[in-house]
């Protein structure tokens, strides 16, 4: 199955899309790209990993939603999640909330475009050697810098960008 035959996406939901919710949404069909819900790359590092990563062989093809804004840590996050067998590593500049918001990451992030860029360069120079087959970044909003951010990360090894509403 490539790219194209995936219209329909089950986005990313914090405390929602968890192994249970995509084992479920498996079930209803297998043209779907199912998300983790958004890990924070600090909980991915240091974290109970078969708890946060495990998932079932059935989900395929499943993506790991990182949040995150270190560079260094994405990094590590895409190198962890490739080793558990994630089909794409998709960093999330989108997500609204506060409690996000706080920790610098998600729709945040749409104000710094060159971070992002940095991000995405760290998470792809890791993805290059690990074995992940797909980066992507998922932005929530259309602003004047989501196309600088595309423009900044124009020509890197990722996959696209999609937006999630």
């Amino acid at each position: 199955m490539n790219d194209l035959d995936y219209r329909f996406s089950v986005a990313p939901m914090m405390d929602w899309t968890d192994r249970h919710c995509r084992v479920f949404h498996r079930l209803m069909t297998r043209r779907a790209r199912l998300y983790t819900e958004m890990l924070t790359t600090g909980a991915i590092i240091r974290g109970d990993r078969a708890r946060l990563l495990g998932f079932d062989a059935s989900e395929h093809p499943v993506a790991l939603q990182l949040g995150g804004s270190d560079p260094v840590a994405l990094a590590e996050a895409t190198r962890i999640g490739a080793e558990w067998g994630y089909d794409e590593v998709n960093l999330n500049v989108g997500c609204p909330s506060d409690r996000v918001q706080a920790g610098r990451f998600g729709a945040c992030l749409m104000k710094e475009p060159a971070l992002v860029a940095d991000c995405i360069a760290a998470m792809s120079r890791r993805n290059a050697t690990s074995g992940a087959s797909r980066l992507h970044a998922a932005s929530a909003m259309a602003t004047d810098n989501a196309n600088n951010m595309a423009r900044r990360t124009a020509g890197m090894a990722i996959s696209g960008s999609s937006a999630q509403g």
